[in-house]
């Protein structure tokens, strides 16, 4: 392959976005890898297997997502640090089911230049014995508490599955919030918080449907009391996890010598927290969740780029109308809209065809009729429906329309969740239903360790997973009526829960 080959395999062009058609519900893998190369979001050419290069359009989306959970977080106490990406493998080896979870994902550091370095170090997979240590020495008293700090950057775990950008790699960029609280009940109210951020931030801005699920015993975090996990429904009918929490208990607390002095000069072990929203993974579940055989559908807030607008001139009319489409940007970018005029010589039909791939939410279309009329054609990129107004109302349409459209992304995206889900009354309904894209609900015998071979042979003939308990029906004590069974071992069951493929 030659250099310029090499160069264009990853780059759209017009001709190309003309053909893009792909039908997302019947073949969503080739929807997905064709729209991260076409729309540019990633390169998958990074000579290392499992990393990959975020172009600009995804990095931009991914810097406003990363900017609305940092104010979420900001608004409810926490604050921002910054930690070493490096772990001493001592620190490592600190808390037993921790270094047992996670020793077969870290990548290792052994050599500085020529020189065999005395400790190995860890290229952190999450930053518990990064960050506990330093934790130890900063709580002293009850007046420390709670102590909720967060930090944003990379992660790095030896994925030993098939990686695909954004959902699955080696490398993912998110949040990790770390808090420390006298009690366990501050601690589980700081786990529920982290529930409401996320439906604050996902379900709101980035239009995401999830559940929160109390993961089962033996799929929680290692070293964790309790695991609770969001996960959103794909198209191709698997789950994806996005953020988690998990309540600590006092683990690395004793692991880690975190103790405080209460009221009374007494010394107390702490309680603690952590909770991680992958920035990376959940834009990938929101291109995933939101566009259409077109291309992406961004919603309006997280839109690397809101507006687009294109003049439609006639050869006489080029100057009259690039003024009006320029007076109309100054407008919009004052107002802190991210706004582009398309002035590139391709046709208006292809510059349509490009900007709705790229999945820009409202796009404006100027001709000689608007600039006469002093009037904007507007088009929506999620209903396709296409307005007319004055120019006057530019503002309070463009707000309006704005909102509105997060707001139709968000209520067809639930309701596509709602209607995935259902129920099933043997194995072989359940394993009918799982393959058409389907999230069951199903009576169980027990989320503890019990119900784990259960849960296995579910997976085993299957190939589906036991997701957890619905956070929900946890609150309102929703249970199985009286002589409802699991209708894997036959015993009575305890709980309901979901069961579906994941990534």
């Amino acid at each position: 392959m030659s250099k310029n080959e090499s160069m264009n395999e990853n780059a759209s062009t017009v001709s190309e976005i003309e053909t893009f058609n792909i039908d997302k519900e019947k073949n969503f893998s080739e929807w997905f890898t064709e729209i991260v190369k076409r729309a540019e979001l990633a390169d998958m050419r990074y000579n290392v297997k499992g990393f990959v290069v975020y172009r600009a359009f995804a990095t931009i989306a991914m810097k406003k997502m990363f900017d609305y959970y940092e104010r979420e977080l900001d608004k409810f106490g926490h604050e921002p640090v910054i930690f070493p990406m490096v772990i001493p493998e001592s620190n490592f080896q600190v808390e037993k089911d921790h270094v047992e979870g996670f020793t077969p994902e870290v990548f290792w550091i052994e050599r500085a230049g020529e020189e065999v370095l005395e400790e190995r170090l860890a290229l952190r997979p999450t930053s518990e014995t990064a960050m506990y240590p330093l934790y130890s020495l900063w709580v002293r008293s009850w007046r420390d508490l709670p102590l909720k700090l967060y930090q944003s950057g990379s992660v790095f775990r030896y994925e030993g599955k098939s990686t695909r950008p954004f959902l699955r790699g080696r490398e993912f960029i998110w949040i990790e919030s770390h808090n420390v609280f006298k009690t366990m009940e501050e601690a589980i109210a700081q786990t529920r918080e982290d529930m409401q951020i996320a439906y604050n931030v996902m379900t709101k801005i980035f239009a995401i449907p999830i559940i929160y699920f109390q993961r089962p015993e033996w799929d929680k975090f290692a070293g964790a009391v309790h695991t609770y996990a969001a996960d959103t429904l794909m198209p191709d009918g698997k789950f994806l996890q996005l953020p988690s929490t998990h309540l600590l208990g006092s683990n690395f607390a004793e692991a880690f010598n975190i103790t405080y002095t209460d009221q009374n000069g007494d010394e107390k072990i702490a309680y603690q927290t952590c909770y991680g929203p992958a920035i990376s993974r959940i834009f990938g579940g929101m291109i995933a969740v939101h566009g259409d055989n077109n291309g992406l559908i961004f919603p309006f807030d997280v839109a690397p780029k809101q507006i687009i607008i294109i003049p439609i001139p006639k050869k006489k009319d080029i100057k009259h109308i690039e003024e009006y489409c320029i007076e109309i940007e100054k407008i919009l970018v004052n107002e802190g809209y991210r706004v582009k005029i398309d002035l590139s010589d391709d046709r208006p039909g292809d510059k349509y065809y490009f900007w709705e791939m790229k999945g820009v939410p409202l796009r404006l279309e100027i001709g000689n009729k608007e600039v006469r009329e002093k009037k904007i054609t507007l088009f929506r990129r999620d209903s396709r429906e296409k307005i007319t107004f004055p120019f006057d109302d530019l503002v309070n349409t463009i707000a309006e329309l704005g909102a509105n459209l997060t707001k139709n992304l968000r209520n067809k995206a639930q309701k596509r969740f709602n209607e995935s889900i259902t129920d099933a009354e043997t194995l072989d309904e359940l394993e009918e239903k799982v393959n058409d894209k389907k999230i069951c609900k199903i009576p169980w015998c027990s989320l503890d360790l019990d119900g784990e071979e259960c849960a296995m042979e579910i997976k085993d003939q299957l190939a589906a997973t036991v997701r957890g308990r619905d956070m929900r029906e946890i609150d309102e004590d929703i249970r199985p009526k009286e002589g409802e069974k699991c209708f894997i071992c036959g015993k009575s069951a305890t709980c309901y829960v979901y069961v579906g493929k994941q990534y």
